[in-house]
């Protein structure tokens, strides 16, 4: 796949009120990009799990210039936005956003240098969490990093009230959703050949785990 030609044919819009802003995303990007931007390698494709609005690949990409970022979104109208931030940021080595579900075996694209996904797994079933893990491990080479964010259960306690609450909300919502524990994390990632070499505690509750493919 060529990286300046990959991507989806959703057609780019700058327009204002076509990028979805999410207030989450103003306030975590920065901190987000500290770990990646120490944790990601040099160059070659990034490919982001379930980019949303487009903030985070549009300010990475932006920050991280030799490396090619590839959002994806499997909701039409993520990507639409994701598309108009694009446009907006104007940056060779941000493509076109992927039309990308995590529980098709293709993703439409294969091999990438490292996978970044914020905010999905406590937001989707557990089996969503399955299959990203086995399709990063057929398209991370050894060494590559698979880099996950949101909240997490630790030794089977929540690590906030607040994070306790945010659960009981998704679960609430969807009762596949939740909160996950980050030791059946961690499991997921030992059985499908990564090996989680760091965990860093962020604001509002939150965790960057970064995991590793074995050889």
């Amino acid at each position: 796949m060529n990286p300046a030609s990959s991507g989806s044919d959703d057609t780019p819009n700058p327009d204002v009120s076509v990028r979805r802003r999410a207030p989450a995303a103003e306030r975590n990007r920065d901190a987000i990009l500290s770990v990646l931007a120490r944790v990601l390698p040099s160059s070659g494709i990034v490919l982001e799990i379930a980019s949303g609005t487009g903030q985070h690949a549009a300010h990475c990409a932006a920050a991280l210039p030799g490396i090619v970022w590839q959002p994806s979104d499997p909701d039409a109208n993520a990507r639409t936005s994701i598309a108009a931030w694009r446009a907006h940021a104007g940056l060779a080595n941000l493509n076109a956003p992927l039309a990308l579900d995590v529980l098709d075996d293709d993703w439409g694209i294969a091999n990438v240098a490292a996978i970044v996904c914020i905010n999905m797994i406590h937001i989707a079933p557990w089996e969503a969490a399955e299959a990203l893990f086995r399709g990063a491990g057929t398209r991370l080479s050894a060494g590559g990093v698979l880099y996950l964010y949101g909240p997490y259960r630790r030794n089977g306690a929540h690590t906030a009230p607040s994070n306790e609450a945010f659960d009981q909300q998704l679960r609430a919502n969807d009762p596949r959703w939740g909160v996950r524990d980050m030791e059946a994390v961690e499991t997921l990632g030992e059985k499908a050949g990564f090996t989680l070499v760091e965990t860093v505690a962020m604001p509002a509750n939150n965790f960057s785990v970064v995991f590793e493919k074995r050889a």
